[in-house]
Formats: structure tokens, C-alpha cells, sequence
């Protein structure tokens, strides 16, 4: 069976539109239990857990986001660096510095959740 260019649309909006609607749903789930256990007082010296499991889910969306951006970046540059070098060998050198340009996201992802993490 050979899938045509709408079923990998079909199933890109479905995977979009679960993973909108189950972000939502955490979101709200969190915030609910956020609200929930808001009225605990936190004594002089603590971190609030709030602003810790904030602070986790933020550098987890910068992770993964990262990610997910630079393995698109990548599979595309790579493909095109790919047929460049089949045609002209002598870009192998110029094709690898764009493929690691587009690694790079990642990198930066990791970076912020680093910084993210170091403020909690």
C-alpha cells in the first residue's frame, strides 16, 4: 500500500491536534492542583513548589521543543547535503557545517534548560 501526500497530512494534523489537546489538558490538570494545594505557606528558605514544577515543565518544553525543531532541520538539510555531495563531492565540507548549524537548536534548547534549572 503506497501512502499518498494527503495521508501524511491526515496524520501530521492528528498528531498536531493530540498534541494540542493533551497539552491543554495537562496544563489545566496543573494548574487545578496548583490552585489546590496553593494555599500551603512556604517558610522563609524554601522554593515554592510551584515555581519548582514550573520551572521543570519549562526546561522540558525547551528540551523537547528543541529537539523536535532541530531533527526537522536536520532531516531536511541533511537530505538536500545529502544530494549535494552526490553531485559535487567537494561539498561535503560546506553541506556538514549546515547540518551542524541545524544541530545546533538543540544545543540551545539544552542551554536554556540549563539556565532554566540553575534559577529554580
Amino acid at each position: 500500500m503506497k501512502l499518498q501526500m494527503s495521508d501524511f497530512k491526515k496524520i501530521i494534523t492528528v498528531t498536531i491536534g493530540f498534541l494540542i489537546v493533551m497539552s491543554v489538558f495537562t496544563i489545566v490538570i496543573n494548574v487545578g492542583v496548583g490552585v489546590a494545594l496553593g494555599n500551603e505557606e512556604v517558610q522563609p528558605g524554601e522554593t515554592n513548589p510551584d515555581i519548582v514544577k514550573w520551572g521543570f515543565l519549562a526546561a522540558a518544553i525547551a528540551v523537547g521543543l528543541g529537539s523536535i525543531g532541530a531533527g526537522i532541520a536536520v532531516s531536511s538539510v541533511g537530505s538536500a547535503a545529502m544530494g549535494a555531495m552526490a553531485e559535487r563531492p567537494e561539498m561535503a565540507a560546506r553541506a556538514l557545517i549546515f547540518v551542524g548549524l541545524a544541530e545546533g537548536i538543540a544545543i540551545y534548547g539544552l542551554i536554556i534548560a540549563i539556565m532554566i534549572l540553575g534559577k529554580i
